[in-house]
């Protein structure tokens, strides 16, 4: 078909300041972006302080690289596809997963701090795929029912060592997922298991003279650290007022809060609650986050970090909010402890957990012959009661419940 011309009278065509496409231009197509370019690209885009792949200081069991994966996003991947991984859709965030379908679980918790951290981490110029994988792995270890789960625990386990949910990370990732034939674990790169090892207490008894215990965490780990404490605490607000463990009234009276939801009701047209609800945790996340990435910013600038050892040797941690916003986030929290966490229904659910989780320990201690074949045989390396420990800490909620009633009601089958 011939192209149609411009017909006497007609007026002429607009004209462009762009380029038109070359599509038969001699530009060759783009290569594959390979394991040499992708670590290339970080040397290009990120900041000094921020951790390059490429200077990983390696796994415990040498393994070949990837053609197409930095070993950061080798170990994201690792993590998403294991068996751990996957039980966090049915472990508790703050509701037991029965109360509803829309209450936040640990998995979207922790794919809540992941979004959240990689985005800022975008910002910052720090490494994407690093944080991504810390924040993804953080919870791995977490116990059913939350943290009842884990207090419960802690006390069974008080003279055997004790339980702590980020100790427990780090096992699971080194020890308890098979699903290679070389080794245990998912044998993730050092800084991933630093990162695990040192979430929320960088310097925690018992942390392994391996990973340096007087040295921060990196940028990245403190990233993902601060993000997993702003996700939970603005959701759990959501969650919250869609249980009516929280009115909106009351809500009120925390200065963050009010102040959002001013701003929301300027920016927007009249709306519904829910809606209303929506945009205002939706404002409150941004609000904090804006203040996390200039605070952030502004430490680094003035303490004059310029690669990642002196991020790390750094007296205290460089990421983190204003004092201002640090300030307002604590009156945030204090009133989620009062209201939500110790609502007589929030510790109805609690104090339930903690009896179905020390009556299965008690009952495995007094007969270790019902747990699985492959957990009873590590009974003599590490212990009946940590072997115990690991296979309840692994529960869902719901498969704790239902081996509540398999060990202690007499006509459920086994």
């Amino acid at each position: 078909m011939e192209p149609a011309t411009a017909a006497a009278g007609d007026p002429a065509p607009c004209e462009t300041t762009l380029s038109p496409i070359a599509y038969n231009s001699p530009v060759p197509f783009p290569p594959l972006l390979e394991l040499s370019g992708l670590q290339q690209r970080e040397n290009e885009t990120l900041a000094p302080y921020a951790m390059r792949s490429g200077e990983s200081r390696g796994r415990v069991h040498p393994e070949g690289s990837p053609r197409f994966r930095t070993p950061f996003q080798r170990d994201r991947d690792r993590i998403v596809h294991c068996t751990a991984f996957r039980r966090l859709e049915y472990k508790t965030q703050v509701f037991v997963n029965h109360e509803g379908d829309h209450y936040r679980t640990r998995l979207t918790h922790t794919l809540e701090v992941a979004q959240i951290s990689r985005s800022i981490a975008r910002v910052l110029r720090l490494n994407e795929d690093l944080v991504e994988a810390v924040a993804l792995s953080h919870d791995l270890g977490h116990s059913p029912f939350g943290h009842a789960g884990e207090d419960a625990l802690d006390e069974l386990m008080h003279d055997s060592g004790g339980f702590d949910h980020n100790r427990q990370s780090l096992r699971v990732v080194d020890r308890l997922e098979k699903r290679y034939p070389e080794f245990d674990g998912l044998n993730l790169s050092w800084e991933i298991r630093e990162s695990i090892a040192k979430h929320g207490d960088p310097d925690g008894d018992g942390l392994h003279k391996s990973f340096e215990p007087g040295l921060q965490p990196l940028l990245e780990a403190q990233l993902a650290d601060i993000a997993d404490s702003l996700a939970y605490d603005n959701h759990d607000i959501d969650d919250g007022l869609r249980s009516r463990f929280i009115a909106l009234e009351e809500l009120r009276s925390v200065k963050l809060w009010r102040e959002a939801e001013d701003a929301t009701v300027a920016m927007h047209p009249p709306m519904d609650p829910k809606t209303l609800i929506a945009r205002t945790v939706s404002h409150l996340i941004d609000r904090q986050v804006t203040d996390l990435i200039e605070s952030t910013h502004g430490r680094l600038s003035a303490a004059g970090i310029r690669s990642v050892d002196e991020a790390r040797r750094h007296p205290g941690k460089l990421v983190g909010f204003s004092p201002e916003m640090a300030g307002l986030k604590k009156e945030m929290e204090d009133f989620l402890a009062i209201r939500l966490y110790h609502h007589y229904r929030t510790m109805k659910m609690a104090e339930k957990a903690k009896r179905f989780i020390s009556q299965i320990f008690e009952e495995y201690r007094r007969s270790p012959g019902q747990l699985p074949p492959s957990f009873q045989a590590r009974i003599e390396a590490d212990g009946k009661e940590r072997v115990i420990c690991d296979y309840i800490a692994g529960m869902t909620d719901r498969f704790c419940q239902d081996e509540y009633k398999r060990l202690f009601h007499p006509f459920e089958r086994v």
